[in-house]
């Protein structure tokens, strides 16, 4: 999970990549772009909200957040690069790592998963405090039973995707829009 400090609490931080396995943000931005419920993570997705706040390993649709980890062979097969999105074709305007999982899922790369005992800060000084705050993924997976890490993997993608190119312009779009087989 990938952290900031906004004020004094922790909040979320990468809203503009991570999309959850129902296509929706990790919490609902207003037009107005304020961050009121950024606390209010996984607001319409229960199963993943109590993976969550068990520290338990959850499909999403795309995801960053801050360190990844991916096998290296669409990129070695050139079946998946970083790119900018074809706002010419109609596709939304997004982070390339957003476009990244969305051409993992196109073909066939359809486990994606956020690991949320891992949690990072930008700066060394507030990494600590996220450490301390959050708990050391050591700490954590040391006093869970491995058996609760598995994931009951959802093979096909959301048939929607929030596009959110701003705040104010945020709207459903097909997953798969301008991609052509």
């Amino acid at each position: 999970m990938d952290w900031t400090y906004a004020g004094e609490h922790p909040t979320f931080y990468d809203v503009w990549i991570a999309r959850t396995i129902h296509g929706d943000s990790f919490f609902e931005i207003p037009p107005d772009g304020n961050w009121n419920s950024a606390w209010n993570l996984f607001w319409n997705a229960d199963e993943t909200q109590g993976r969550f706040y068990t520290q338990r390993p959850f499909q999403v649709f795309s995801c960053w957040n801050g360190a990844t980890a991916f096998t290296a062979q669409p990129i070695l097969e050139k079946t998946v690069e970083f790119r900018a999105a074809n706002e010419t074709a109609g596709e939304c305007r997004q982070g390339e790592p957003q476009l990244f999982c969305k051409d993992l899922w196109y073909k066939g790369y359809r486990k994606i998963a956020v690991i949320p005992s891992v949690n990072l800060e930008y700066s060394v000084e507030k990494a600590k405090k996220i450490k301390e705050a959050k708990g050391f993924t050591s700490d954590i997976v040391s006093k869970q039973d491995p058996e609760g890490d598995k994931i009951e993997w959802r093979l096909g993608p959301p048939s929607m995707v929030k596009c959110m190119p701003t705040w104010e312009n945020q709207y459903w779009q097909s997953w798969n829009e301008t991609l052509q087989p």
